[in-house]
């Protein structure tokens, strides 16, 4: 018998063998029936998983992320069995569930058009109603091949799965089978709700020298109302999408001879990104950074020693031919941190000097795949507000702490506070070709960081092999419109880098010795916070980002006089502000400002012009009724030294 501890703290005793589902219908048939997958000691598994030890376990609904995940990877296979109804040529490639529904790529077909996806929909709801068993089997290699013969993607997975050593498991539903780790539903009943969201041109495994083939979208909920929830939410994303208000309101676009992820900001975006950048700058000096400037790019020597050259190649621009010795080769730098170590090793340091925290706001480039582009979210270029502090050990849990104390800081004042997760990042202790140091290095900087995250009571998931390749990392994670997760910022613990650098101090024993190094970033990327801010407000920033704080609205010619001298005032206040000059209608001006979400609007006329008022209009409030130009002026200025979202 094995004792089996429930997510309630209850002990329940069952025969060794016993599987998860078995588990889950002892628990109730409601839960059986809502099952998608479990966990064993928090590592997901099969609902048809055997446990034949103690353990702790978990049972895992649709209303659970890893729950989720079952249900959506199950769902690929559905849709993957309709296509292969309707388009027998068809060939596989992989089908990963996603943080909102699936992906499927698929070969040997013209890319599916959507007046196509009714009729595979309306195929996967007949597999659906007959609510096909899922079945799972581990095989052999020989046994493999036979399966998957003519589908030449699922035989190059076999074979690469089988010389790594992987066991090898399908999973089959009626005449269909896949290549598959799951986990995966009992049966296809279970999936009530199914839309097919959109086809786009993929190359396979990433690979632009390889097969393009159609990549198929979807999503699936347990019941039709959960499935109209996230439509209108998908609808309320559009609305909102920073891509559609970025250029609506002129704060970027793009141009196809630039280049994709190189967006050109316009004078509306690169106000705001100004001021957050000199609002970021300043607190950071507040806080006891030293500001530095470095350059842009440096020779293929400096990304030896720090390890981009061996483990970043690919993700950098390189200018040279970085396989030629002979010649300099420089790269533009995807981070600053060997840069940065150049200003600790100008001179001497001793345990006195540490810590010392270094910030910049650097210009970055990163060789990010072509699929991967998303308007100012993810591009090659952007700006980030980076730093490093170099420390002594004793120093490590205290100067974490201020990073993480400026980083939630600096998102409460912008208002993404609520919106952010944490992950911490660690290593695959399986993958050592991906990472620089020993293993015991590594369980060092992540006992240490784990230490201080559950001292701190930080509310964290894990995330193995997302480490960066020198050391751990807190990420601080945020949703964009459309549910997908991007990381905003970073502190990295890192005690490998200041090594290979030489970088020592004196300590207080007159030895020499290697610091310790935080990476760190206080707002991150700030394209991709404008494009968040931008989502999170509907283009609606608060009053002290807006690029244009306040409009004065003429009701007509005869008052410019009075405007322009208005105009004089707010702008020595230093109140960005326009006047609108144009010979129309006061409603029309106003509606145009409003569009603009422009935070307030300063209609003036014959008594305002007499009184020396001005009558106040607000974007969220309307009319605010009249007061003198002072009063205004204090009003706006107050919302703007109190970063207040008006």
């Amino acid at each position: 018998m094995i004792h089996v501890t429930l997510k309630d703290g209850s002990v329940k005793e069952f025969e060794a063998g016993v599987s998860v589902i078995d588990v889950a219908k002892s628990l109730g048939a409601g839960l059986a029936k809502a099952a998608c997958a479990g966990r064993i000691n928090n590592q997901v598994v099969d609902l048809r998983t055997p446990i034949n030890e103690d353990c702790n376990l978990e049972i895992c609904t649709f209303d659970d992320e890893d729950g989720k995940k079952a249900f959506w990877h199950t769902a690929a296979h559905v849709m993957a069995q309709a296509i292969q109804h309707l388009y027998p040529e068809a060939k596989f490639g992989i089908g990963p569930a996603l943080e909102n529904g699936w992906y499927y790529d698929i070969g040997g077909v013209k890319p599916f058009t959507p007046d196509q996806f009714a009729a595979i929909e309306a195929e996967m709801k007949k597999i659906v109603k007959e609510n096909i068993p899922v079945e799972k089997r581990i095989i052999t290699v020989e046994e493999g091949r036979t399966i998957f013969a003519g589908q030449d993607y699922k035989l190059e997975l076999l074979e690469e799965y089988a010389e790594k050593g992987w066991e090898l498991s399908i999973y089959t539903q009626g005449d269909f089978t896949d290549l598959c780790a799951g986990p995966h539903l009992m049966s296809t009943g279970t999936i009530k709700a199914i839309k097919l969201t959109q086809a786009t041109s993929a190359y396979w495994r990433g690979d632009s020298s390889r097969d393009t083939m159609c990549r198929m979208y979807g999503i699936a909920f347990p019941k039709a109302s959960e499935l109209e929830a996230y439509l209108k939410q998908q609808e309320e994303a559009l609305r909102r999408d920073h891509n559609k208000i970025g250029r609506e309101l002129e704060y970027f676009t793009t141009v196809d001879v630039i280049g994709q992820g190189l967006p050109v900001i316009l004078p509306n975006g690169a106000k705001v990104i100004q001021q957050l950048q000199r609002w970021i700058e300043d607190t950071e000096a507040d806080w006891g950074y030293q500001l530095t400037k470095t350059p842009y790019m440096a020779k293929r020597e400096l990304y030896k020693i720090s390890g981009h050259w061996d483990h970043y190649l690919d993700g950098m621009f390189i200018l040279g031919d970085p396989h030629d010795e002979t010649k300099e080769c420089f790269a533009l730098r995807p981070m600053t941190c060997p840069f940065q170590y150049q200003v600790y090793l100008n001179r001497a340091r001793s345990y006195r000097d540490l810590p010392m925290r270094l910030n910049e706001t650097s210009t970055l480039f990163r060789n990010e795949d072509s699929g991967e582009m998303h308007g100012l979210i993810r591009v090659r270029q952007f700006t980030i507000s980076e730093g490093h502090l170099i420390l002594r050990p004793d120093q490590l849990e205290d100067e974490f702490r201020g990073c993480l104390e400026l980083a939630k800081y600096c998102l409460e004042t912008v208002g993404l506070a609520e919106d952010v997760s944490y992950r911490f990042s660690q290593w695959d202790p399986n993958r050592t070709d991906k990472y620089e140091g020993t293993a015991e290095q590594w369980e060092e900087a992540q006992n240490a960081m784990k230490k201080i995250l559950d001292h701190l009571g930080l509310d964290y998931k894990v995330g193995v092999d997302e480490a960066a390749f020198y050391g751990p990392k807190l990420d601080i994670q945020i949703k964009n419109v459309f549910g997908k997760e991007d990381t905003l910022i970073t502190i990295q613990i890192d005690m490998l880098l200041a090594q290979k650098f030489g970088m020592t101090y004196v300590g207080e024993d007159g030895k020499d010795h290697y610091p310790y190094i935080i990476h760190r970033t206080s707002i991150g990327c700030y394209e991709r916070t404008l494009a968040l801010l931008l989502e999170k407000y509907a283009g609606a920033l608060p009053t002290w980002l807006m690029p244009t704080q306040a409009m004065i609205v003429p009701i007509s010619e005869k008052y410019h006089d009075y405007a322009q001298q208005l105009l004089g005032k707010l702008k020595a206040a230093g109140i960005r502000a326009e006047a609108d000059w144009r010979s129309e209608k006061m409603g029309y001006k106003i509606r145009e400002a409003q569009l603009k979400k422009i935070p307030y609007m300063l209609v003036v006329g014959e008594k305002e012009a007499a009184d020396g008022t001005v009558s106040v209009r607000t974007r969220k409030e309307g009319d605010n009724g009249v007061m003198s130009a002072d009063e205004c002026i204090a009003l706006i200025l107050d919302d703007i030294k109190n970063k207040k979202d008006k």
